[in-house]
């Protein structure tokens, strides 16, 4: 039996293995973007057309979670339907329901359960505890053909305890290969970030460097897989939208592997680029192989157009202003109704999260006591062009809206804060934009605490696909409205 195992990189996050005469597509993105249509999507980087008709036609789909840049309808469209989709147990209903209008056949299943074609199997393993919140409903696959070498995906969440429980007993080898993903989305200097903390003298992400990226891919993910062999970089691969400076910092897999491998000898890295078809031996003692398939192709005059701009940015950063990613509501007065019937339900959400927790277990801040107001909400360019700011009342749960201030002053009363368009929270609560479109560079966050204590992830927990399957499902309508007619079966 040949037991080895090809691995073809489409970009990003997705991935063509075969193994044992068969085919499977994991997490299909195979237009030049993805995302919600207009300003939120996302260019694949480094930039690249995969011709879908050329791709060998994979024999199953597995999906690893909901998130759009692993679960893209314009993608999945392309595919024959009687290929079945696999997925795990938790992935939000409506992720089906949009599935199924699409006319595939999805199939959940645990890791009880392999997803068998012929000799190459399948396990999908439920993410490890420690994984965040937002991400704790990822499944990571692990694919081995018979008794050959093994390739743990280890997408988007901490390693699966269960599956590194198995491979400790002995129930499960060692894998030869494990995939880590690089979600570090570092922006250069400049850039409005959520993650990054606006309050004086504390700098989020921005201290965060290609060594400590390193160091958390490599070392913290892997530490309990002591054996794996090689390691594949992935993700990190989109250029946020509307950014003048081109790729994420970090996002050169190339490089970053290199350097890795001449750092340390305890594995060798690949950082492959899309089309790039890397090759599992059966035999421990060959090394892995790479070469091309002809299928994919790199978008090179973009690909240098972004990486001039990437260059000239980082030369003289400047300061970049957050821009609006919905347009302007049609109806002003309508919108605002939207979005004050809204608060009340954020107001008492809010309360169960980590900056609700902490906000109500303070007594002063810098101005001295606190009141019962600990948090702002800042919408800009509201009706009329104005500032709209809403304070939440911890004795209340609920938003009160006031005298809109400057940031400077807003940030001095309230230890947690977040500012982001007006347009935008509307589109995100009518299903136009996700909570994690928004958080990617419109809005802007500050708070004392630990990282996890801002208010952005607040939103993750309140606004994500996991809580508001109802704004998840109106979001994929908007994404099938741009799908055209079934592709059908090739």
């Amino acid at each position: 039996m040949d037991t080895r195992l090809e691995l073809t990189f489409l970009g990003h996050q997705t991935w063509l293995a075969q193994g044992g005469g068969h085919r499977v597509l994991i997490d299909p993105v195979l237009t030049p973007a993805f995302g919600l249509p207009g300003r939120a999507e996302c260019r694949v980087w480094p930039p690249r057309a995969v011709d879908a008709g050329l791709m060998p036609r994979p024999d199953a789909i597995v999906l690893t979670h909901e998130h759009l840049d692993h679960f893209h309808l314009p993608s999945l469209n392309l595919l024959d339907r009687q290929v079945p989709v696999y997925t795990g147990p938790l992935l939000p209903a409506p992720v089906e329901e949009a599935i199924a209008r699409l006319g595939f056949t999805m199939h959940r299943i645990d890791h009880t359960t392999p997803i068998e074609l012929g000799d190459l199997r399948v396990t999908l393993y439920p993410a490890g505890a420690r994984t965040l919140f937002w991400e704790d409903r990822v499944v990571q696959p692990c694919l081995r053909v018979g008794d050959g070498p093994a390739v743990f995906i280890a997408v988007d969440a901490d390693p699966s305890d269960l599956y590194l429980q198995q491979v400790a007993e002995g129930a499960q080898p060692v894998p030869r290969v494990a995939m880590v993903s690089n979600n570090s989305q570092i922006v250069p200097p400049g850039m409005p970030a959520s993650s990054v903390n606006l309050l004086p003298g504390v700098n989020g992400t921005r201290h965060k460097t290609g060594l400590s990226v390193l160091n958390q891919l490599l070392l913290d993910v892997l530490a309990p897989l002591d054996g794996v062999r090689d390691v594949l970089l992935c993700g990190n691969g989109f250029l946020p939208p509307a950014s003048p400076h081109g790729p994420f910092l970090y996002s050169d897999h190339p490089k970053m592997a290199a350097a890795a491998n001449g750092l340390q000898h305890l594995f060798h890295v690949h950082g492959p680029r899309p089309g790039e078809r890397l090759t599992v031996p059966a035999s421990p003692a060959e090394k892995v192989r790479s070469d091309r398939v002809g299928w994919v192709q790199i978008d090179d005059d973009f690909e240098c157009e972004a990486l001039v701009a990437h260059t000239v940015f980082l030369a003289n950063p400047g300061n970049v202003e957050p821009a609006p990613l919905a347009e302007p509501p049609d109806d002003p007065d309508q919108a605002l109704a939207v979005v004050k019937a809204e608060l009340p339900r954020l107001g008492r959400e809010l309360l169960a999260t980590n900056a609700g927790n902490l906000a109500c277990s303070i007594h002063e801040y810098l101005s001295g006591p606190l009141g019962p107001h600990r948090a702002v909400l800042r919408l800009k360019d509201g009706p009329g062009g104005k500032l709209l700011q809403f304070t939440w009342d911890v004795t209340t749960a609920d938003f009160t809206q006031v005298e809109a201030t400057g940031r400077e002053e807003a940030m001095a009363a309230y230890p947690f804060g977040a500012e982001m368009f007006f347009q935008d929270y509307l589109a995100l609560l009518t299903g136009r934009l996700q909570v994690w479109d928004v958080a990617g560079g419109a809005m802007e966050c500050w708070h004392i605490g630990q990282p996890l204590d801002s208010l952005v992830y607040a939103f993750f927990g309140i606004y994500g696909e996991h809580q508001r399957p109802d704004l998840a499902a109106l979001s994929y309508a908007t994404m099938a409205a741009g799908v055209t007619d079934p592709a059908g079966s090739r």
